[in-house]
């Protein structure tokens, strides 16, 4: 399993990802984004469909702040980074960034909050004991 810490993603930009101005949609950043927090949580070792049926839970998204920085192209390959930055009981906050590999130039940063929910009820749920420990690298 992967370091707990910090998580990195590649991706490439596709030309469906861009807008007419043949630079990325702003909104496609944060498929990304989600991307990575995904692939983060299966490196260590969960599934978000294992996660709803084995613990009845689902992370969904509460909140986030974004910088544009700069654009990223068609066939750009970019590196998107997921780390916890904090952890609640039910929730967890994300610092996130892409990069191009080219030159290493920012095209943006976040910072996402992630609640954890019961998944049939959808009010906020307790993250359970094991996940919090593989997060914290227990």
């Amino acid at each position: 399993m992967g370091n707990p810490i910090e998580f990195t993603w590649p991706v490439r930009v596709y030309y469906e990802d861009t807008d007419a101005g043949g630079v990325v949609y702003y909104a496609n950043y944060l498929k990304f984004l989600e991307r990575a927090r995904t692939e983060y949580l299966r490196d260590l070792g969960f599934e978000q469909d294992q996660l709803k049926q084995e613990y009845g839970i689902i992370f969904a998204v509460h909140s986030l702040s974004i910088q544009y920085l700069k654009p990223a192209v068609f066939n750009d390959a970019l590196t998107v980074t997921a780390e916890i930055i904090d952890k609640g009981r039910a929730r967890m906050t994300f610092k996130q960034m892409i990069t191009k590999d080219k030159d290493n130039t920012g095209i943006c940063s976040a910072q996402v909050s992630i609640a954890c929910l019961n998944a049939e009820t959808f009010t906020p749920a307790r993250i359970p004991v094991h996940i919090v420990e593989v997060l914290s690298g227990s």
